[in-house]
């Protein structure tokens, strides 16, 4: 059976430097995505995320990247084959493609599901960097109060 994989990609009116910085730097994307990272993404490290909504950290192990070109991790907790890649290319005008895949999901119902959560939440992730790196916006502030209501 084909397995399902999650994709979203965007155009960012930065340079490719920019964005792969962005993404890899843990100091940039507190201000898109993530409340605090433990560290840099880097090849063959494991960090931990946090997010503002939830009160878990999350293990990221960097897998390949290749500067200005590719970011791989695996943020599955051990599930085999759940690894996400992040390809950048330049565009006219200085600006920057970034293509994401996350794999694989099993192509039942409960796969169907998870990979529509995970499009849906890389096409957020994407606008929240658009925002962050072309106007100096945080999207994600306050975007997530409704899914976690304080008691």
């Amino acid at each position: 059976m084909e397995k399902l994989t999650a994709k979203a990609s965007i155009q960012i009116q930065k340079p490719i430097r920019e964005v792969f910085e962005a993404i890899v730097d843990p100091n940039k994307m507190n201000h898109y995505f993530i409340k605090s990272s433990t560290g840099r993404l880097e090849s063959g490290k494991t960090i931990e995320w946090t997010f503002p909504e939830f009160p878990d950290n999350f293990p990221v192990t960097g897998k390949t990247i290749h500067p200005d070109t590719y970011i791989s991790f695996d943020w599955s907790g051990g599930i085999a084959n759940q690894l996400v890649e992040i390809h950048l290319s330049s565009f006219v005008d200085d600006s920057t493609v970034v293509k994401i895949t996350e794999h694989e999901m099993n192509n039942d119902q409960e796969g169907i599901l998870i990979m529509m959560r995970q499009t849906e939440g890389w096409a957020n992730f994407l606008a929240c960097m658009k925002a962050y790196l072309e106007y100096n916006i945080n999207l994600r502030k306050g975007a997530f109060d409704f899914m976690f209501p304080q008691t």
